[in-house]
């Protein structure tokens, strides 16, 4: 249709000449501050671009007049950051463990390394709040500890484990009572019977009885007379109804027959700071001593 320009005999506006379906088309332009606007905001994105990096290209990209980089920025405020908390952590590498737990500073710093170290090589087996799990991954968060909750004894398992090759690891090793032939299977049953009347849960009395003599003759050496553990063996206390491996009979029966041979590995490739903040860390879980 050919276009014809008139005045809209309504709003007195001419129209534009277009026209669909008998509706014309009012020619009533942008004002003019907003096209100067538009215009400006086009020149200053042409100053941007020919300032800071832009456009790619097939070999890299335009690197702008002033040379700015963010990548650069950011390292340049991670390497700021890195010299500010240098002296701190020069301190935690001096500071004792106890000296660390004493100052506030020290240990909100240790702390928060700690965890973050604790993530990357810990959370796999003991569970990210440090809460364990069931088949020999001991919980870090309440009070109960094989080889004792001081800093110094969490320090010292970090760094060198449990029951593996390095000479400095903590050794232990149960008898297996059952697979060695040292007791039958219904002494094995009564002492398991036992073990659970240490934390009241015994149900048969006369095989907790009979249990009582089989656990004098094989197991005091190492759980002590009331059952309660022996640290420097890794002995674990019988009476808290905290259990690595279950609690119930059968998984206690199994125990004492084949044993349980749990091992922890050396972290001696760790440095010393990162053993220090880790101990802290788990120290303040909620188990620590």
């Amino acid at each position: 249709m050919p276009t014809k320009i008139e005045k809209d005999a309504v709003s007195g506006t001419m129209t534009t000449g277009h026209e669909w379906d008998g509706v014309k088309e009012l020619n009533t332009p942008l004002p003019s501050w907003w096209v100067y606007t538009f215009y400006a905001t086009i020149a200053w994105a042409a100053v941007i671009m020919l300032l800071y990096p832009s456009v790619p290209a097939l070999s890299g990209y335009w690197k702008g007049l002033i040379g700015y980089s963010a990548r650069e920025e950011v390292m340049q405020d991670m390497a700021t950051a890195r010299q500010a908390r240098a002296a701190t952590f020069q301190r935690i590498e001096t500071a004792s463990l106890a000296d660390i737990r004493r100052n506030p500073e020290l240990f909100t710093v240790a702390l928060a390394g700690g965890k973050a170290a604790f993530g990357e090589n810990c959370a796999a087996c003991h569970g990210a709040g440090g809460q364990g799990a069931k088949g020999g991954f001991p919980s870090l968060a309440d009070d109960t500890w094989l080889w004792g909750g001081s800093l110094s004894d969490i320090q010292q398992t970090i760094q060198y484990g449990i029951r593996n090759t390095h000479a400095e690891s903590r050794q232990s090793a149960m008898p297996k009572f059952g697979i060695d032939g040292v007791l039958t299977n219904a002494q094995i049953s009564d002492v398991a019977e036992f073990v659970l009347s240490l934390s009241r849960r015994s149900t048969d009395a006369a095989s907790a009885t009979r249990g009582a003599a089989v656990f004098a003759e094989n197991c005091v050496s190492c759980h002590q007379e009331n059952g309660t553990g022996n640290r420097e063996l890794g002995a674990p206390n019988l009476t808290t109804g905290i259990w690595l491996y279950g609690g119930d009979k059968a998984s206690i029966m199994e125990t004492v027959r084949a044993s349980r041979s749990g091992n922890m590995p050396a972290w001696v490739e760790l440095d010393p700071m990162t053993i220090k903040m880790l101990a802290v860390y788990v120290h303040a879980l909620g188990g620590g001593e």
